[in-house]
């Protein structure tokens, strides 16, 4: 969470699974270095990879619900009118940053413009797909989450510490890079057969 921008949190359903602090029932310090290359082993880290998202995902929904409440937005709302705060986006672009389909967000754009909380404007770069940038109103909204947001964020780094915290980010952030480059590098279409014995 960026305090300054009031960015969006992840929109999205979640799994409510709690597997405590082992690797699924595999002891991290059970293995030595280049044990994890085993196929069940990586299997299994990455189901508690994604489970492990899918419940956080969930969890910064409620989060994300109840802070923008107040504002008058969703938090679907609050989630495109932050890709915008700092700069217009075409719809398209919108959703590459959100991770999401086009026509979702192009459906709340247009609501956020119904509501005048955004407008579209010319795009010098393609006459057709208009740029969205947020109101007056809609920064206003926006803004009204702040204090929330920051008294959620101080509370979240107290729990977990400054380092930690950062630590968590930075993961997160190298996750969703290494899968943008796996869905670069292989066709859509490709399935993977099951891993060799």
């Amino acid at each position: 969470m960026r305090e300054a921008t009031h960015e969006p949190l992840p929109v999205g359903g979640g799994a409510d699974l709690d597997h405590g602090d082992d690797l699924g029932g595999i002891g991290a310090g059970e293995f030595g270095a280049g044990e994890f290359g085993d196929a069940r082993t990586q299997q299994d880290l990455l189901s508690r990879t994604a489970l492990g998202v899918f419940r956080l995902n969930g969890q910064f929904l409620a989060i994300s619900e109840e802070l923008a409440k107040p504002a008058g937005l969703t938090a679907a709302w609050w989630q495109v009118l932050g890709a915008v705060l700092r700069e217009p986006l075409p719809v398209a672009g919108i959703a590459r940053s959100m991770g999401i389909t086009r026509q979702s967000v192009q459906r709340i754009a247009d609501l956020l413009v119904a509501k005048g909380l955004a407008e579209y404007a010319p795009n010098p770069a393609h006459r057709r797909a208009k740029l969205l940038r947020p109101t007056e109103e809609g920064r206003s909204a926006v803004d009204r989450i702040g204090p929330g947001h920051a008294a959620l964020a101080a509370r979240l780094t107290a729990e977990l510490g400054d380092a930690a915290l950062a630590e968590t980010v930075r993961t997160l952030e190298r996750l969703a890079t290494a899968l943008d480059a796996l869905e670069s590098a292989a066709p859509a279409a490709t399935v993977p057969g099951p891993a060799p014995e």
